[in-house]
């Protein structure tokens, strides 16, 4: 258990994060109080991210597409990959 007083606890607060995710117990004092700070795991269901694709169009998927260029820029177009 690590014990230390609030402005040692400011000028390593990175360190102590680390210290509590290892598992240690951390306890920072101010004025006679005394703090204990122990990590929590998230939950997984909370670290799960949005798809970032909804939909993706059949022939991606296959791989049976090209990009074309034309005076707006690249576009996906749907067909044979050039070989």
């Amino acid at each position: 258990m690590k014990h230390m007083k609030v402005a040692e606890a400011r000028a390593r607060f990175g360190e102590i994060l680390d210290e509590a995710q290892k598992g240690a117990e951390v306890v920072i004092e101010r004025r006679g109080v005394r703090f204990r700070l122990t990590a929590e795991p998230v939950p997984a269901a909370r670290r799960i991210r949005p798809p970032l694709f909804e939909s993706v169009d059949a022939s991606l998927l296959d791989g049976q597409w090209t990009w074309q260029a034309g005076p707006s820029g690249l576009t996906f177009r749907a067909g044979r990959k050039p070989r």
